[in-house]
This record gives structure tokens, C-alpha cells and sequence, in this order.
């Protein structure tokens, strides 16, 4: 099992809860933001703002009510009047506003309105004769009124009503505007939300620390599955199933990948014990031919020229066999390593299929094969020719050995728009079609018998796909069981040879 450095790698448990509770501070700090530090500042500009449209409002009303007292001075009944009027208008504006509470002083500091009835106790709202001197001693607005802000608790507004300055407050004629706006109503509310916030913070959190772990379970579980499933297959078990019901389109994926990972891996096992087996036959087969008749050169035939011959020509055709083998194997390993890097130039693919198919006359000459050609002229390709002849060898050596009893074979070459397709065809069995994929593999056998009249080793596909790979060229096979099967490969068409 592997161990992870701790250092480096936590579960996913550790990260989901620690993502979920950096997300859930987060939240919490934007509400607290907002919630505490920039509501409380939009209210507190809200209440200034409605003190002083209250404050304008019953400033302008009560310089009226003044002009009217003034003008009823000698009157009593009138006076009187004006005085309910003005008490009236006081309780209705309060009523209206509640946190608003509204009082009328004269130059001496002395409560006019509300009329309280003992000017020795007047309401406890309102304010000394220090808390107005002070306030009406702060800067003025244009208007002549003074807002200002006594405490967290409260606001207050001041306005003289009959004009004039502040420098002859001491004269009895003198009348004052004060309005106290409470904001505990408000604060009270800041306070229980608060408490409520600190409740809502603990539960968010409480809330985040057990969702993250019942997401990190879920997650977690098909995980820990797979992993000791992947662990069984690393042992060698290759009957595990990766497959389950899971809720997570993308474990489902990953269990179908390492499904299909599995059966790949499963198929190269079985290949490389094919493999090992069948080079174990390809090397024993001719090891044994040619110690069989170097003994028979010794013993019976060292002395007829006839028998001689015949005897040393099997053990050249063996040896042979041996090198073509192990040139195959080393190039294989070659291409597939990289060590063979592609010499890469234009040259005419045309002339490259008619050269090797040379090769193949003696079987037209000597075994009845018939080679139909069907190659277009001077068409140009930019490739490794040496690779590309293989190739070409490979695939014209796989068709003889496959074709049917008609001994039949067609070789093609022709332009596809910016395409040359090569085909070689057969007359063969055919390929099943759970079939074409691994006959590309190295030591591939048909599970058919067939003749061999070109001497190979197996390894002709395989090379043909690793060359083709490293080229980037596309590749294929098209067949249908009893009816033989078609190979194409697919080469860059660079110009057409004059």
C-alpha cells in the first residue's frame, strides 16, 4: 500500500470540512458586515434625516403659532387658544413619531410646550438648561437650526423660532425649538439581533461541520471501494469489480475507466504469456531442427554430398528463421522506445509498393498466387521510407498468408482528396469482429488455421502499428467472417510525381 506523507496530502475529509468552514466564517462575516456595521449606519442616516425634515416641519409650524400668540398678546381667550393649538400639534406630531419628543423653551430655559402644568417638574425627556445652552451653541446650518448627535441613545434638534441670534437668548421674548430623537428602539433591535446572529453563527457553523462530513462520507465510501478493489487487481486479481451504484456521474466514470483498465491490463497478461510461450516455441523449433541435422551431417550424411546439402540448406533456413526473429524483436523494441527516430522526407510511394511487391514474384511464379495491382503513378508521400516499406512488406506477407484457397490478393494506391489510401485485400476466412482489435497485438494467432508460405514471426502487425503510430498515419482493418478482410492505411499526399 502506498503511504502518503502527511505533510503534503489530507483526506478528503479534512479539506471538504475545512472548506466548508472557511465558507461558512465567510458568510457569517458578511452578514455580521452588513447586519451590524453597515445597517447601523444607513439607520443613523435615516434618523438624521428625519430629524431634520420633523425639525423644518415643526419649526416653520411653530413660528406660525408664535406670530399668532404675538398677535393675540392682549387677548386671554386668544393666548389661550393658541396654546391648546400648539399642545395639540405637539401630541400629534409625537403620536406620528414616536421617538420623537418635542419641547418649546423660552430665552430664560424655562419649558413652555408641552405644558406640563408644574414648571418644577418638567417630563424627564426634556432636556436642563446646560444640554440646550450647549446644543444651541453648536454650528448653525444656513437655516439657522442645529443638529447634533448627544449620544449613541439620542439626537437633538435645535431651532430658534422668532429670529434674531443667539446673542440675545437671555431676553425674554426669545423662544426655542428642541426635539430629542430617541434611537434606543433602534439600538434595542441591534442588541437582540445581535444575540440572534451569535445563535445563527453557531448553528451555521454546527450545520457546516456536519454536512462537510456527511458529504465527505458519501464521497469517501465508493472511493475507499475502488481503492481496495485497484489494490486486489495490483495483486494480480483480476476478477474485482469496479462497477456499483454510485451517486457521482464521476466515480461512475472512474469505475467504468478502471473497469476497462482492468480487462486491458487482464488481456496484456494473457498476451504476455502468450508471448513468452510463443517465442519459447519460435526458438526452440529451430534450435531443435538444426541440432537435429548438424547430427545427422555427423553421423549419416557427412559422407554423401547429396544428403549433405540438403541437411546444411535446413539448418541455413533455420538460422535464418532465428535471425528474422530476433531482427523483428529488436526492432519492435526499437520503434516502441524511441530509439529508432524517424527519418522523415518526401519520396515517391508509388515506386515504393512496386519495389516490394517484387519480392513477392517467386509466389506467383512458383505457388500459383495471384497478385492483382491497382497502384495509381507517382504519387508522393513524406514518411520514413525504410518504415514505410515495412510496412508495406508486412501487410502484402499478412495477406498471402491469409488469402484463400484462390490464393487471390489485391494491392491498392490511389489518391483520396489529400489522402493516399494503400489496401491490401484478401480472400481469406475473415476477421471476427472481437477479433480486429487484437490482431494488432505482438504474437497474435487467428484462432483459424492457415498456410504460411512467407516465413514470418508473428510480430508483422505489431510492427506494422508502432510505425504507423509514430507517424501519426491513420490505420484499419475492414472484414466480414467468410468473406476475407481489406488492411488501409492512410499516408499524406504531398504532389504527384511528373
Amino acid at each position: 500500500m502506498i503511504k502518503l506523507n502527511a505533510k503534503r496530502f489530507h483526506s478528503i475529509n479534512f479539506i471538504l470540512w475545512v472548506y466548508f468552514l472557511v465558507f461558512a466564517v465567510f458568510i457569517l462575516l458578511l452578514t455580521w458586515v452588513f447586519q451590524m456595521a453597515l445597517l447601523r449606519v444607513f439607520y443613523s442616516r435615516e434618523a438624521e434625516y428625519d430629524l431634520d425634515s420633523i425639525g423644518i416641519q415643526v419649526s416653520e409650524r411653530m413660528r406660525y403659532f408664535m406670530k399668532a400668540e404675538a398677535a393675540f398678546s392682549g387677548s386671554a381667550n386668544g393666548a389661550e387658544s393658541v396654546a391648546s393649538e400648539i399642545d395639540l400639534y405637539i401630541d400629534a406630531i409625537q403620536s406620528e413619531h414616536p421617538e420623537v419628543k418635542i419641547f418649546i423653551f423660552d430665552g430664560e430655559g424655562t419649558l413652555l410646550y408641552p405644558n406640563s402644568g408644574d414648571q418644577a417638574s418638567p417630563p424627564q425627556e426634556a432636556p436642563n438648561k446646560e444640554t440646550l445652552k450647549n446644543v444651541l451653541e453648536c454650528e448653525q446650518t444656513e437655516r439657522g437650526d442645529v443638529r447634533v448627535r448627544l449620544s449613541d441613545d439620542y439626537y437633538a434638534y435645535a431651532a430658534r423660532l422668532d429670529g434674531g441670534d443667539t446673542d440675545s437668548a437671555a431676553t425674554d421674548s426669545a423662544r426655542y425649538l428642541y426635539i430629542s430623537y430617541s434611537m434606543q428602539l433602534a439600538n434595542s433591535a441591534f442588541g437582540t439581533m445581535q444575540w440572534e446572529l451569535i445563535l445563527i453563527s453557531v448553528i451555521v457553523i454546527f450545520l457546516a461541520l456536519f454536512i462537510s462530513a456527511l458529504l465527505s462520507s458519501r464521497l469517501t465510501k465508493p472511493l475507499h471501494r475502488i481503492t481496495q478493489a485497484a489494490q486486489r487487481m495490483a495483486k494480480g486479481d483480476f476478477t474485482v469489480n469496479f462497477k456499483g451504484e454510485y451517486a457521482y456521474a464521476e466515480i461512475d466514470a472512474l469505475a467504468e475507466t478502471l473497469d476497462y483498465a482492468k480487462e486491458e491490463i487482464g488481456k496484456s497478461d494473457e498476451l504476455q504469456r502468450e508471448v513468452l510461450a510463443n517465442v519459447t516455441h519460435d526458438l526452440k523449433t529451430p534450435l531443435t531442427m538444426i541440432k537435429a541435422y548438424a547430427s545427422m551431417i555427423q553421423e549419416i550424411s557427412g559422407t554423401d554430398p547429396a544428403k549433405r546439402e540438403k541437411h546444411t540448406q535446413v539448418i541455413i533456413d533455420e538460422s535464418d528463421r532465428l535471425t528474422a526473429l530476433i531482427n523483428d524483436v529488436l526492432n519492435l523494441s526499437k520503434i516502441r522506445s524511441g530509439m529508432d527516430t524517424l527519418k522523415v522526407r518526401e519520396f515517391d510511394l508509388s515506386e515504393v509498393v512496386e519495389t516490394v511487391l517484387e519480392r513477392f514474384g517467386y509466389l506467383t511464379e512458383t505457388q500459383g498466387y495471384v497478385i492483382e495491382r491497382r497502384i495509381d503513378a507517382g504519387l508522393c508521400t513524406e514518411a520514413d521510407i525504410e518504415k514505410v516499406e515495412q510496412v508495406v512488406y508486412n501487410l502484402i506477407g499478412n495477406a498471402v498468408s491469409y488469402t484463400g484457397e484462390d490464393k487471390k490478393i489485391t494491392v491498392a494506391l490511389y489518391a483520396e482528396g489529400e489522402k493516399i489510401r494503400f489496401t491490401v485485400t484478401d480472400t481469406g476466412k475473415g476477421i471476427a469482429p472481437e477479433e480486429r482489435e487484437t490482431i494488432w497485438d505482438r504474437y497474435y494467432r487467428s484462432t483459424d488455421t492457415h498456410k504460411r508460405p512467407v516465413k514470418g514471426t508473428g510480430l508483422g502487425l505489431s510492427i506494422v502499428k508502432t510505425i504507423l503510430v509514430k507517424h501519426g498515419f491513420a490505420y484499419g482493418v475492414e472484414s466480414e467472417v467468410g468473406h476475407g478482410s481489406i488492411f488501409w492505411v492512410q499516408f499524406p499526399l504531398t504532389e504527384r510525381a511528373n
